[in-house]
């Protein structure tokens, strides 16, 4: 027996607003194709806006450099193609992030909703905080660390490709290790582990991060390494503070 449909006005102006009703597989997966598809519609305009100015992002991601060279003929176009999807895809994260919710909300719960609504822009504003983070004060230690190897006669002569590669194995990274706070506290939510657990680890987690940062970092020298850790462990204290504030446990 089905139930009656849920006339409840949503709580908050961005909540979506729900159909209780029992679905059918086909239209679960009719809704599952819409949001696809409307992802992909984004992302695609995004990609196109992004090829639009790519030379524009070019010159903001290659300033540290100087000139630079690409050894094939396609090999140009090939990273422009690159940086467009990636930057159309970071552009259009938002709008994908809220399809995603669309679809899973009406098995979501009240309380799920709202914590839902509150984590996703904050992934976001995390992870755009982390990457900005390391292209401003992590990559450019990076990149002089190495390239004081050339001396003498021997002189760097980097390729765009390899260059976009170093500086996105650098920065990426960053923005995830950003969003920890969220990842925690959604562990808490789960009950999957106790802040009680995350304090007696305390010191654990110090000598973790900063062993994670000597991998992650391409460079053996502990101040970019110390970039990485201490952010990584006030963003843990941080975790543990979210946890005790929102997750009663």
């Amino acid at each position: 027996m089905k139930t009656p449909p849920n006339n409840r006005q949503p709580e908050y102006p961005w909540e979506v607003q729900t159909n209780d009703r029992d679905m059918s597989l086909t239209e679960h997966l009719q809704d599952l194709r819409s949001c696809l598809l409307r992802s992909l519609a984004a992302w695609a305009l995004a990609s196109l806006l992004c090829f639009y100015h790519v030379q524009s992002i070019v010159d903001i991601l290659t300033a540290a450099a100087g000139n630079l060279y690409y050894m094939r003929p396609a090999e140009a176009f090939m990273i422009y193609m690159k940086l467009a999807l990636l930057g159309g895809l970071l552009l259009a994260a938002p709008f994908i992030l809220y399809q995603i919710y669309r679809f899973v909300s009406p098995a979501l719960t009240a309380r799920e909703r709202r914590f839902t609504l509150m984590c996703l822009p904050l992934t976001l504003v995390l992870i755009i905080v982390g990457m900005l983070f390391s292209y401003n004060f992590v990559f450019p230690r990076g990149l002089e660390f190495f390239l004081g190897f050339a001396a003498g006669k021997v002189s760097p002569l980097l390729s765009l490709e390899s260059y976009l590669d170093f500086l996105l194995m650098l920065v990426v990274p960053f923005g995830f290790v950003f969003t920890l706070p969220l990842v925690v506290l959604l562990l808490c939510y789960l009950q999957l582990v106790r802040v009680q657990t995350l304090q007696k680890y305390h010191k654990h987690i110090i000598l973790a991060a900063f062993i994670l940062a000597a991998v992650i970092t391409p460079t053996p020298d502990i101040i970019t390494q110390s970039l990485l850790a201490l952010p990584m462990i006030a963003l843990y204290e941080c975790s543990i503070l979210l946890a005790k504030i929102f997750i009663h446990v």
